[in-house]
């Protein structure tokens, strides 16, 4: 079984920056895509970004530049490093991963998401 621990939201002013973590633990073979999301209220869900094991990124259509994925394979643990927050990005960030278990049968795994909330 695995388990996703999402820290680094929260309330914040405009041009503020933000490292949102998502550390996953527990029993898997390995862990191959890690992904950030956001939903805001009255929106579906969106993808922020996405990053392989390799380190591949890959960025959401809304998404500017201000946001950077990253990962450290060895703690099994990814970073959105989010800069000049503006209102528009209150949201409630998931995390997602794709793991192997032990059996090497794949699964989707979801946080339970961290609360970013831009406001002056």
């Amino acid at each position: 079984q695995v388990q996703l621990v999402e820290s680094g939201g929260g309330v914040v002013q405009p041009g503020d920056s933000l490292r949102l973590s998502c550390a996953a633990s527990g029993s898997f073979f390995s862990i191959n895509d890690m992904a950030w999301y956001r939903q805001a209220p009255g929106k579906q869900r969106e993808l922020v970004a996405t990053i392989t094991s390799g380190g591949s990124s890959l960025y959401g259509d809304s998404v500017t530049g201000r946001f950077t994925i990253s990962r450290e394979n060895a703690k099994n643990t990814v970073y959105l490093q989010i800069n000049n927050l503006k209102p528009e990005d209150t949201a409630v960030y998931y995390c997602h991963v794709r793991y192997l278990n032990r059996r090497k049968y794949e699964y989707d795994l979801w946080g339970q998401g961290t609360q970013v909330t831009v406001s002056s």
